[in-house]
């Protein structure tokens, strides 16, 4: 498996130093939804402290965690592709502190610097790379318990 990749510790010092030019602090209490599915995608955040639990909605009344946030972590990817709208949803599962990035700033950023733009979204693409291979592995973990248990 992957390791884990933390999007401003991956970034060279110059380019992590141009976007956070455009960082803004922000936090969220504790059960704050953050995004909803299927909302407009035109932010991320870089979590600095806490957990967020990205959930998808599997019934009216039932969402369930499809993966865990901390700090360091990306949240959001969903505004660097079309249409521009949020997956899953996020939910503060501890008071959490982040940096949040507006998103046509930063597609403004790696416009000017292609060369912050192929890193940024190379970093980004790494990222998911490493969630999905995780994912995988839950399911395939799931399966076999599953199926285990019907033996």
């Amino acid at each position: 498996m992957t390791k884990a990749i933390k999007l401003l510790t991956a970034l060279p010092p110059p380019q992590r130093g141009r976007l956070m030019g455009l960082a803004r602090e922000v936090s969220f209490a504790e059960d704050t939804r953050i995004f909803e599915a299927g909302g407009t995608a035109d932010r991320f955040w870089v979590i600095r402290s806490g957990a967020v639990s990205l959930t998808q909605q599997v019934t009216p009344h039932q969402r369930v965690t499809v993966a865990g946030l901390g700090a360091g972590d990306l949240l959001g990817w969903s505004w660097l592709f079309p249409p521009y709208r949020w997956d899953f949803g996020a939910e503060a599962f501890s008071p959490v502190r982040a940096y949040e990035f507006d998103a046509a700033s930063v597609l403004r950023l790696c416009e000017e610097e292609p060369q912050l733009g192929v890193i940024l979204v190379r970093t980004v693409a790494e990222i998911l790379a490493h969630r999905l291979e995780t994912t995988r592995g839950k399911l395939l973990e799931q399966y076999t318990t599953r199926r285990r248990g019907t033996l």
